[in-house]
């Protein structure tokens, strides 16, 4: 058994009947707790004495294996005494049947990687199929109520605009997410050529036609998975900030990008450039798979890709073949790197369903979870086989093997699902891993001095303004989606710009914009 720290718990498990009384949601189902009749433990492991068998439903990679085979899910079974009938999909395929789910009546036991939307999260906690946590947390899950007492930020986060939560956090405090696409370029290819590293976007574009022109048969100059991982690019043509969600927060105000005019001329360079065969036609299309494939295919054919980092895209041993291009300036001489509206604190981890009948055994198995030591291997993979202890009492990555990226072992090993690794656990618990490290670096020499706007906060807007907006954002993003990748594709958007923006309007952009930017006021005054 790992050793971790032990639990400190209340010394019996309570009814859900108060619990969801409490709530005051009328449609919600009011099921009596079980767990004592199993033996659910006063404190520490296992959690309960006798037999008891929950299943959990969920989304995982599409390259993880079934849980039920991972090292680090037996050892919580052995640790709990909890047998998880699993029943994990991958994601696009949980994500099309995660709804149906929701709305039949035979629900899992709980949730694991809900894949659940904020909106989501307000409605099937309102309506009682998502159990309200609160109330439970301070004597069925200690570890996580003492992070929440330390830090009132996460609690908020989670916390709904009713008082309850309904979900719990996976929380990881890196510093990485705000820019989570670089560009990286083939150096070897610029040797073959006798080009330097591009600087500006014309040296850049000149690149690429080298590439295209003196390449390798079926060459890619430029390839990369859905136009929301080319902002910094459009950014630099077009000179103005722009993110995955074409929401940005300047000077306090929120604003939106994808309808400014500095967008649209960076659309149609971006046209140009795929006429000129500079861009991978599948760029919109691929998914993960493909576009990883793309980077280990033989001969090489890849020229330069917006991702996270190399080695996952092109392996190990191609990896020092490509470089990071450093942010290239706008048309005014302004380098601006474009901040994602990505959160650390992600409150989609974990929830439990109002038809679980030993929800106090099932927080308890939860907040197993939330161990500082714990977390970091549910995000990275187990001891002896991901990570291990060194010298300094601090866990640290075990080198892969030969051929195998970090990504790629981590997805096998590692479920993830509710955890918290802050920023003091990785100076006093766990090293972060090489890769994290090395963009942590990249983030400070060639992101960080270049911010071009602020992210939007971790506000989790209220029902009412959920439902005001919904729609419209749905419609919205269908719109902006399409007309993107239809005229980088096809060309049209000088003729047809100006009844997009339009469009824009009668869909209720402003009506959206104005609601974020309410919700916005709301958070700052309260912070």
């Amino acid at each position: 058994m790992l050793s971790r720290r032990q639990f400190t718990l209340g010394a019996t498990a309570l009814s859900l009947t108060a619990g969801l009384a409490a709530c005051g949601r009328p449609s919600a189902t009011e099921t009596e707790d079980k767990s004592s009749d199993v033996g659910l433990t006063d404190s520490g492991l296992p959690v309960v004495t006798g037999d008891l068998t929950l299943r959990f439903g969920g989304g995982k990679s599409a390259l993880a294996p079934d849980y039920e085979s991972m090292e680090l899910v037996k050892t919580w079974t052995e640790d709990s005494a909890i047998t998880i009938d699993w029943v994990n999909e991958p994601d696009e395929v949980w994500a099309e049947k995660k709804n149906l789910l929701m709305a039949s009546g035979e629900l899992p036991d709980a949730l694991f990687n809900t894949g659940l939307s904020d909106a989501e999260i307000a409605k099937y906690g309102a309506n009682g199929t998502l159990v309200a946590l609160e109330e439970m947390i301070p004597e069925h899950a200690p570890t996580l109520h003492g992070i929440l007492e330390e830090r009132p930020d996460i609690r908020s986060a989670i916390t709904a605009s009713d008082g309850h939560i309904y979900s719990l956090p996976s929380v990881e405090e890196l510093g990485l997410v705000e820019f989570p696409s670089m560009l990286f370029l083939n150096t070897d290819w610029l040797e073959q050529h006798g080009l330097d590293m591009p600087t500006t976007v014309d040296e850049y574009h000149e690149t690429l036609l080298a590439f295209k022109e003196d390449g390798p048969s079926g060459v890619l100059p430029l390839s990369f998975m859905g136009a929301e991982n080319i902002a910094d690019l459009i950014a630099a043509i077009g000179g103005q900030a722009d993110n995955p969600d074409h929401r940005i927060v300047q000077d306090g105000k929120v604003l939106f990008t994808a309808d400014k005019d500095g967008f649209a001329d960076a659309i149609a360079t971006l046209h140009t450039w795929y006429r000129e065969g500079l861009i991978d036609q599948e760029s919109f299309a691929q998914d993960y798979v493909k576009f990883i494939a793309k980077g280990k295919a033989d001969p090489q054919t890849l020229g330069s890709f917006f991702f996270w980092e190399i080695t996952e895209v092109v392996g190990y041993e191609r990896a020092d073949q490509y470089q990071i291009v450093p942010i290239f300036p706008g048309p005014d001489g302004v380098q601006r790197a474009c901040v994602a509206n990505n959160q650390e604190i992600n409150r989609d981890a974990f929830a439990i369903s109002r038809t679980n009948e030993y929800a106090a055994a099932t927080l308890r198995w939860a907040d197993m979870l939330f161990d500082p030591v714990m977390s970091a291997q549910a995000n990275w993979g187990p001891l002896g086989i991901a990570q291990e202890m060194n010298d300094d009492g601090m866990l640290e990555q075990i080198p892969v093997a030969d051929g195998e990226s970090e990504q790629e072992r981590r997805v096998k090993v590692a479920p993830g699902g509710p955890k918290i690794i802050t920023a003091e656990d990785f100076e006093t618990v766990v090293l972060p891993e090489p890769r994290a490290a090395e963009r942590q670096e990249q983030i400070a020499e060639f992101y960080e001095p270049h911010r071009a706007n602020e992210k939007y906060p971790p506000v989790m807007l209220s029902v009412e303004e959920l439902n005001e907006i919904s729609t419209i954002e749905a419609d919205v993003k269908t719109l902006v989606d399409e007309k993107i990748s239809t005229w980088i594709v096809k060309g049209g958007i000088e003729e047809q710009w100006d009844g997009y923006v339009a469009q824009l309007e009668s869909i209720g952009l402003p009506e959206m914009i104005e609601v974020y930017q309410t919700a916005y006021d709301r958070y700052i005054d309260n912070a």
